[in-house]
Formats: C-alpha cells, structure tokens, sequence
C-alpha cells in the first residue's frame, strides 16, 4: 500500500468512526420523542436503559470501537506499559458493561411491545379524537393523530394500546414493530459474540498465538456471525428506517477495519520473527 493510499484508507477508516458517534445522536433524537410518550410521568433512573438503549449502546461501542483501534493499529508494540495496558482493558470493561446493560434494555423493550392490549370498542381510528393519541408508524417512531391524517394511516378495524401510552397500532404494524425488536435483541446477542471473539483474536495475537487451528475457528465463526449482521442489516432496510439501517452498515464496516488491523499487525508480527531467525 502506497503512502498516498495509505492515507486514503485511513482518512475513510475514521471517516466512518466519526459518523458512527454521530449516530449516538440521531438515536437520542429518536428515543426521546419515543421516551415521552412512553414516560410520560418522567423517566426514573432503572427506566434509563428501556428508554435509551439504542443511545447507550451506541456510546458505548463507539468508545469500544476506538479502544480497539488503539490496540491494534495506533499503539505500538513497546508503548503498551502495564498503564497504558490496564487502562484500555478498564475503559474496555466499562464499555462491555454499558453494552450487555443495553442488550438488557433490548430485551425489557421487547417484553414491554407483548404487554399491548387490544382497545375495546374501538374500530374506526379516526374515533380517538380529539384525544391526544399517536400512531405507531414504526418501531421508536409516533405520529400525533389529528383529523388530516387519521384516515389515511390505516383501513383497519382492530386496534393495539401500548401499555401507559397514549399510543396505538393495527395488528400489522405491531407484527412488525415487535419484528424489528426481535432483530434489535439478536443483533445485539450477536455482536457481543463477534466481539467475544475479537477479544480471543487480540489476547492469542498479543501471544503470538493466531494462528492454526484457533485463527481457522475464529474465521469461520465470525463469517457466520457477520453474515447474521448483514442479514439484519438488510432487514432494517427493507423493514425499518432508515437510521437503523445505517448504523448497522457502518458497524459492519468499521469492524472489517479491525478485522484489517489485527490481519496487519499479525503479518507485521510474522515478518518480525522471520527476520529475527535470519539474523
């Protein structure tokens, strides 16, 4: 690789990291308007993480994401010092721990969509009016029913309450909503193994022990998992919106950077015991 090409891939590399913290926000944004209604007494500190999950979790491995960039590509070899050692392997802990409190949050959101009730006497949406209800056009997504757009929004008879909302949804869209929760839940079980992993890959390439039979088994595994993670990205955009959609191709490509960086370091580690052995 050319200097100049050198410093294109590295130039798109971080390119990609920056919109990826930029997403922390447009989830913020999502979640919030989603969070008032859901919380509409105020959100309490155990609600933080059902409230925001997609935030935190997105923060978290943002920080994770240039913890390893650190590890594998920026910090050489003699600069690891047992400080500088001990405080990636703090500040990674820390992030492991916000991200499995967001899978967490996941879950409990899951759990809250199959609390719905179906809404008695009810069979013309447009009958909810003036009320202040929303329509859940998507997951985390509400549109305030009014009469120019109540009857445009569905044609059915039966209609779904989210539990302490003020919100409702045929049964198609609460199909799907619960759907696109579903694949927040796996794909978020799914990246806490890639990265499972990634830390073997590091830890055995530290030791100078990636290789054989351990780096064909990481191979194979992390293809079935990346495959997963392509898959929910497609279903998010054919199925969701678009943000979620985006998030998820970013994090696939920034993730084949670390893949790259372990790739280069191990050859750099490769070529190092080969011209020690010549010497």
């Amino acid at each position: 690789m050319t200097i100049s090409s050198r410093r294109f891939f590295q130039a798109f590399k971080y390119t990609v990291y920056v919109l990826l913290a930029m997403n922390v926000y447009w989830f913020y944004a999502e979640e919030s308007t989603a969070a008032a209604l859901q919380f509409a007494n105020g959100i309490d500190f155990a609600d933080l993480i059902e409230a925001y999950s997609a935030t935190i979790d997105t923060a978290a491995w943002v920080v994770l994401l240039l913890m390893f960039e650190l590890e594998t590509y920026v910090l050489d070899d003699q600069q690891f010092t047992r400080g500088v050692t001990w405080s990636l392997h703090g500040l990674r802990a820390l992030c492991y721990a916000f991200i499995v409190y967001a899978f967490y949050g996941y879950i409990a959101n899951l759990a809250y969509l199959y609390e719905s009730t179906r809404l008695s006497g009810v069979t013309d949406i447009c009958s909810l009016l003036p009320e202040p209800w929303s329509w859940a056009a998507t997951l985390d997504e509400y549109v305030a029913l009014n009469a120019a757009n109540c009857a445009k929004l569905t044609d059915a008879s039966v209609f779904y309450q989210f539990r302490d909302m003020m919100a409702v949804a045929d049964a198609q869209g609460l199909r799907d909503i619960r759907y696109l929760a579903w694949v927040d839940v796996i794909n978020a079980g799914v990246w806490l193994l890639v990265v499972l992993i990634l830390e073997i890959d590091v830890r055995l390439q530290e030791h100078d022990r990636y290789e054989g039979l351990a780096l064909r088994l990481s191979t194979i595994a992390k293809f079935a998992l990346y495959s997963l993670l392509l898959l929910a990205a497609v279903y998010w955009g054919l199925n969701g919106d678009f943000v979620d959609f985006w998030d998820a191709f970013l994090w696939l490509v920034a993730f084949v950077f670390i893949e790259l960086n372990v790739f280069e370091w191990r050859q750099e580690e490769q070529q190092a015991l080969e011209a020690a052995a010549t010497d």
